[in-house]
Formats: C-alpha cells, structure tokens, sequence
C-alpha cells in the first residue's frame, strides 16, 4: 500500500504514529479485510489492539453487516455461554426467555473477541466448533444452529505460555492464528510517543478551554527514555493529568518528573554499587530474628533433654558393685559392661557402640546446660525488638508483622525486656 492511502486510513480512524512496526500492521489488516481468514491480535495491554478489528470490518465485504466487539474477560465465567451462543428458555434460573446470543444476532457480520486468552476451557471448546463448522448449540437447547460470523480475536496474554499451563487449548489457538498482527509498544514507537502527546494535549485544551501545553527538549528526551508500562492509555492520562494540574505551560524534566511513576521497573534505573562497600545491616537483623525465635526453642530443648535423661537413668538403672567401681560407662572407654538374662546378677564386658553416639549425646546435654548462658540471647532479641519499634514509629501491629511473630508475642517480649 502507498503511502497516501495509508494516511488516508489513519486520518479516518484517528491513527497518530509513522513507525514502520505501525504501518505494517495496518497495511496487514487491510490486505486481510477482503477475506474470511480468522485474525488474532497480539499486544501488550493500552496499545491500541482495538482500532484494527474496526478497520478489517469496515474493508470487508460484510461492512454494511453488524459489527460486535465482546470483552471476554469482562464476562462471568458462568454467562458467557448464554452470552455468545444464546439460550433457550428455561435453561437455567432467571432464563424467562430465549436469547439467540451474539453469534445468532451477528449472522453475515463481525465478531471482536478482546482478550480471548481469559475465555473458559469450556466455551473455548465451542468456539473451536464454530470456527472450524459455523454450528452450535444454545445453551440448554438439542438443536444444532448454523451462522456465518467472521472472528477477529485480540490478547495480551502470552499465548505459548498459556497453552503450555493447560489454560488455553493448542487447537483453537492454531484456529485463530491464521493471520497474526503484532502491535507494537508505545516504548518502541519512537517519535511517535511526542506526536501523541502533541495530540493529547490539543484535545484537552479545545475540550475544556485551557492554554495548549508543551515539552521542553529535556522532557522529550524523558518521555523517549520512559518504558511507558501502560502504553498509548497511559500516555494519555499523564497528558491529561499535566493539562489540568500543571501551572507552567511549558514542561520540563523536572515537571515532568512529577507525574511520571519513578519506580525501578519503569525507568530501569540500575542501582549503583560502590566497591569495597557492604552493609551488614540486613544480616545483622536477619540474625537478631533468627536468635529471637530460637529463644523459646532453646529452653524448651534443654528441658526436653533433661527429662529424657531422667527416664532413661529410671527405666534402665545400673548397679554397680565394689567390683567393678572402675568400670564406669564413660564414653572414653572402650567397653561397657552388660547384665545378661540367663545368670542375674553377673555382668559381660562387650565392645561399646560407636563412641561418637555417645559422646553427641553426653556433649549435647552438656552444652544446652552451660552455653546459653554465653549467647546473651536476651540482649540481641531487646535490640530486635527496639528496632522493628523505631522503624515503625511504634506501631506495635506493624512491628510484629516484620518480626514475624504474633502481637500477643511481641506485647509479652516488650514487658519482659521493660520497653513499656
């Protein structure tokens, strides 16, 4: 297509933008218009994806036909059937009457599927058979219809991705990817983001009566360096957002600034690290968190410890004769001694078991006994505690929640270590 007639289409649809990834898509759309192939348009959300659906119908031979455009996910899994293929009356609460659906009413016509990718497993099923036959049944009805309905669907959804999880079905996507468009970002149009802007700007001033805004140099170069998560949509609110609130009318950077979100994802803003710096701050509270709720745990295993001792020294007494009085059952021995069943009373040195068993539980009985006191536990958990409260300006709610424990927790370590 040349470039006039191009022109000529955006003029009548109000397209603003000169990028080739643009102009191909629209010069797409029109040479598909003529035909029945089913079209599916890929682009990110605010893009614009609903512009090319209009322009196939209206260059299509089913032009003087209705024309309907179905947001897919705007429609409740449970009506969506009824909503598209029609239902008979009575086929469920509240059907008082039959409806012939969209595909009924759109006989000979177009039918814009926006954001296809959230449609139901099951109505994807049966909308795989109208593509594939033009039949399908009502909703509670036994009667198979026929209708001739061109499908013209839209997604952001990645697709592939969609198909892989099971959320979308591999056939009907191959169905409805007969002919792809691929509408570009608004952060890969270029010159295109200030032609909008431009546009913007002159539809708020003629509408509500104020003084045209402009960017200054250094704001174009921002409004080209932005990603624009958002797209046209977006560009379009913060346009009108600096046209009502803004008093200067020119915008610089620093204006500009203003409106734009500043977050990472948006600006791709790399944070600098500087070399032979490191903050141990983080570590040192992941620490004081990790001691706090090993507190309990700690005492707790010491008495568990101690009662295990006390049981086994109960159910397993050993006596020990003026005899044997230097054979103790130390771990640094290497035998022990046991009383045998048959002859009560007499003792057999055997071999021990494996000394590491033992020394790990006489070791461990040991060290719960005398080095908690050395861990000063009680200090570091006041210091984690005086910290989550100083950072949130005392909020004792918000100060468990970072702790990660409970506020009835928190209120009793707050009156134990005397923070009141």
């Amino acid at each position: 297509m040349n470039t006039s007639e191009l022109q000529k289409i955006k003029q009548r649809y109000n397209i603003v933008g000169n990028c080739d990834s643009l102009n191909h898509a629209l010069d797409i759309a029109l040479q598909v218009a003529p035909t029945d192939l089913s079209v599916l348009i890929i682009g990110e959300s605010g893009v614009g994806k609903e512009i090319i659906p209009r322009v196939i119908h209206e260059h299509s031979p089913r032009r003087r036909e209705k024309y309907f455009a179905i947001n897919c996910g705007s429609i409740p899994e449970g009506t969506i059937d009824s909503e598209l293929f029609g239902h008979e009356k009575g086929s469920f609460t509240g059907a008082i009457g039959e409806s012939e659906g969209y595909f009924g009413i759109a006989n000979k016509g177009t039918i814009f599927l926006d954001e296809v990718g959230e449609l139901p497993t099951a109505t994807q099923a049966r909308l795989l058979r109208v593509l594939e036959t033009g039949e399908y049944i009502r909703v509670g009805g036994q009667q198979i219809l026929k209708t001739d309905v061109r499908i013209v669907a839209a997604t952001n959804v990645n697709m592939q991705k969609a198909i892989s999880e099971g959320r979308f079905r591999e056939d009907l996507y191959y169905r409805l990817n007969t002919i792809p468009i691929q509408i570009p970002p608004l952060r890969e149009r270029g010159e295109d983001i200030i032609l909008l802007f431009r546009l913007f700007a002159m539809q708020m001033a003629e509408k509500y009566h104020l003084p045209k805004i402009s960017l200054s140099e250094d704001a174009k170069q921002l409004m080209l360096k932005y990603k624009w998560p958002g797209n046209v949509r977006q560009l379009k609110n913060i346009t009108e957002q600096i046209s009502i609130l803004s008093k200067d009318r020119e915008i610089t950077a620093k204006n500009l600034l203003n409106f734009i979100p500043q977050d990472n994802e948006s600006t791709e803003l790399a944070p600098i690290n500087r070399g032979g710096e490191h903050s141990y701050e983080t570590e040192r509270e992941i620490l004081y968190k990790i001691l706090v709720e090993l507190r309990g745990n700690v005492s707790e295993l010491k008495r568990e410890l101690n009662n295990l001792r006390e049981r086994f020294e109960e159910i397993n007494p050993l006596p020990i004769t003026n005899e044997f009085e230097h054979k103790t059952f130390s771990h640094n021995n290497e035998t022990s001694l046991m009383r045998t069943d048959a002859h009560p009373g007499h003792y057999t040195y055997i071999d021990a078991p494996e000394r590491h068993d033992a020394a790990t539980t006489y070791d461990a009985i040991a060290e719960e006994i005398h080095e908690p006191d050395n861990l000063n536990l009680s200090n570091l958990g006041r210091k984690m505690v005086e910290k989550a409260l100083e950072r949130n300006a005392g909020n004792r709610r918000k100060a468990a929640q970072e702790l990660g424990i409970s506020d009835r927790t928190l209120y009793r370590r707050i009156k134990q270590y005397g923070l009141e």
